[in-house]
Order: C-alpha cells, then sequence, then structure tokens
C-alpha cells in the first residue's frame, strides 16, 4: 500500500477534523490537544508550531520528540484495520491518533483513553 499521499499531507489540515469530531460529541479541542501531546511527546507550543507550518505528517510523526510507551496499549479497529497488526510504524501512529481521538468522541474517560 503506497501511503506517500498521506505522510505529505499537512498535519493542520487533518487537526481541524479531529477537533470537529470531538466537538460535535461534546468534547473539546483541549483535549484532543491533550491526547496528541501524550502521544507525541510535543508540547502545546511545538504543536502550536507545527500547525501554523504546516508540517506534513510524516514530519510531525518523525520528529515527535516521543511516542508515548503506552501507545503499544492501543488497540482495535480502525478503518479496517487492527491499529496493533499495523506493519508500517508510521501509518500505525496516525491510525493510534484517530484511534484516540475516536475513543474521545465516543465519550471514553480521557484516563482510559492515555492508557493510564
Amino acid at each position: 500500500m503506497n501511503n506517500t499521499r498521506v505522510y505529505k499531507m499537512a498535519f493542520a489540515s487533518v487537526y481541524p477534523h479531529y477537533i470537529q469530531k470531538a466537538e460535535k460529541k461534546g468534547r473539546t479541542k483541549a483535549e484532543v490537544d491533550e491526547i496528541i501531546v501524550w502521544l507525541t511527546g510535543y508540547d502545546q507550543q511545538a504543536l502550536q508550531h507545527h500547525l501554523d507550518q504546516k508540517t506534513n505528517i510524516e514530519t510531525f510523526f518523525t520528529q515527535a520528540p516521543q511516542i508515548n510507551p503506552n501507545a503499544s496499549k492501543i488497540t482495535g479497529v480502525i478503518c479496517g484495520y487492527r491499529v496493533e497488526e499495523i506493519e508500517d510504524k508510521l501509518m500505525q501512529q496516525i491510525r493510534y491518533t484517530d484511534k484516540l481521538i475516536d475513543e474521545l468522541a465516543k465519550g471514553k474517560a480521557m484516563e482510559k483513553i492515555l492508557r493510564k
């Protein structure tokens, strides 16, 4: 599967969709940011910098300070794929983000989403 097109998309172009999905279900932008910060290791300022610079998805994830070690606890199906079985690490990280935002929109408690 060729994922080049996805990797070259600006993270800032996907981010509003995460917020919209969460807000439609009564969740907040702050919760979306908390999830992204937890997963990537970026702080709020660095996240905003990448959004402002329209950093592509590949760079956003490859430059992440540290993918959370508990990310491996993220399991389940997103877009027809089991996230724990995705072999391409970059695509897996993208799908982790999708899965966490999905859990947020479904009303799951932040404590459970962040695998605490």
